[in-house]
C-alpha cells in the first residue's frame, strides 16, 4: 500500500519543481483532479515541499534598501506579508540569508537565540557541511520547572549543516543571584559563555512586553515579572535583557537571576534579529535606536511601519 504522505511528496514535487497542472498530476498518477489538489495542498501543510522565492520582488528591494540607509543596517531582508503567518513568510526569506551568510569565511563562531520563527527558519537551511565552523547558544532553553522548549534553534541548524554546536546548559532564569554565580563557575557553561562572546554573528528573535511575550508563553517568567518589567519601561527584550523605547538596557532584580548573554550596543560583527508583526513594532523600534542590531529580517508591513509609511 502506497504511503500517504509519499503520495503528497509526489504530488508537491510534480506541482513546484515539475510545473505541471493539477490535471497533468492526476493523470501522471492515475487519481482524481480533486485528489490531486489534496495531495499537493497537504505537501505543503506538511512541509514536505518548500518553496523560496528566488525572484525579488521591486517593492521588498526597494524596503530594504530603505532600511539600511535609514537605520545604518549591515544585512536587511524583507518577505512578502502573509498576514498573521509571521513564520511561514519569515521562514524562507530568512533561510536564504542564512544560507549567505554561513558561506562566508569569515564567519566562523554563530550564535543562536531561540524561538518559534528562528526554528522554522532553520528548518530550511541547505544541507550542506560546515564542520569548520561552530554553533553556540546564547540563551537557555529551560524553564524554572526544568521543562525544555520546542523551539532549540541551534539542533535544528546542526542537523542541517553538521557543525559542532554548543548548547547553553543553563535555564535562563535561576532562583537568584547566588544560583547564577555557582553556575556561571561551572566549567561547561565558562566555556559555552566564552565563545558566545567571540561570535561572528549572531541571529536571534526579538520578544515584545504584553500579555503574548514570548518570556511569559514560554514559562521563562510569570505575569508578576513581566508586569514589573513593564512598569519599568521595557518595550521588548533581547534574549531575555529587556529594554526600554530608546533600546536602553533596563536594570532589575529579574537580571540578577539571567543566565543568558547580552547584546551589546554596536556589538561587533553583525547581529541579525528576526521579527515581524504589529505587536514587534515598538520593540524594534527602540532595538534599532540603540544600535542592538545591525541587521533585520521582516515583513514587508512590519518594514513600512518601521519607515513610517
Amino acid at each position: 500500500m502506497t504511503d500517504p504522505l509519499d503520495a503528497a511528496a509526489r504530488a508537491g514535487w510534480l506541482y513546484y519543481s515539475g510545473g505541471l497542472t493539477q490535471d497533468q498530476i492526476a493523470q501522471r498518477m492515475g487519481i482524481s483532479r480533486q485528489r490531486a489538489q489534496r495531495l499537493v495542498s497537504r505537501a505543503m501543510q506538511e512541509g514536505l515541499v518548500r518553496v523560496r522565492l528566488e525572484h525579488p520582488l521591486a517593492a521588498c528591494l526597494d524596503l530594504e534598501a530603505r532600511l539600511r540607509d535609514r537605520f545604518d543596517l549591515a544585512e536587511a531582508r524583507v518577505a512578502p506579508s502573509l498576514g498573521d503567518n509571521v513564520v511561514r513568510a519569515l521562514a524562507p526569506i530568512g533561510a536564504a540569508l542564512f544560507d549567505t551568510l554561513l558561506a562566508r569565511p569569515e564567519i566562523a563562531v554563530v550564535a543562536l537565540g531561540i524561538g518559534r520563527t528562528l526554528t522554522a527558519m532553520a528548518s530550511e537551511v541547505e544541507i550542506v557541511a560546515r564542520p569548520d565552523q561552530r554553533l553556540v547558544s546564547l540563551i537557555g532553553n529551560i524553564a524554572d520547572d526544568g521543562s525544555a522548549s520546542q523551539f532549540a534553534v541551534i539542533m535544528t541548524l546542526a542537523a542541517r549543516i553538521g557543525a559542532p554546536h554548543y548548547p547553553m546548559p543553563a535555564p535562563v532564569f535561576v532562583g537568584s543571584a547566588q544560583e547564577r554565580a555557582a553556575l556561571w563557575k561551572l566549567q561547561a557553561v565558562r566555556a559555552v559563555r566564552d565563545l558566545g562572546q567571540r561570535a561572528d554573528l549572531r541571529v536571534v528573535g526579538l520578544g515584545q512586553m504584553g500579555p503574548k511575550a514570548p518570556l511569559l508563553t514560554e514559562g521563562f517568567v510569570t505575569s508578576a515579572d513581566l508586569a514589573e518589567l513593564e512598569q519599568r519601561g521595557a518595550v521588548g527584550e533581547l534574549t531575555g535583557h529587556a529594554f526600554d523605547r530608546e533600546g536602553h538596557y533596563i536594570d532589575t532584580p529579574l537580571n540578577d537571576r539571567l543566565t543568558s548573554l547580552r547584546i551589546e550596543p554596536a556589538a561587533p560583527g553583525l547581529t541579525v534579529v528576526v521579527a515581524a508583526g504589529p505587536a514587534k513594532i515598538t520593540a524594534l523600534e527602540g532595538a534599532l535606536k540603540g544600535r542592538l542590531m545591525n541587521g533585520l529580517i521582516t515583513d514587508e508591513a512590519t518594514a513600512l511601519a518601521l519607515l513610517g509609511g
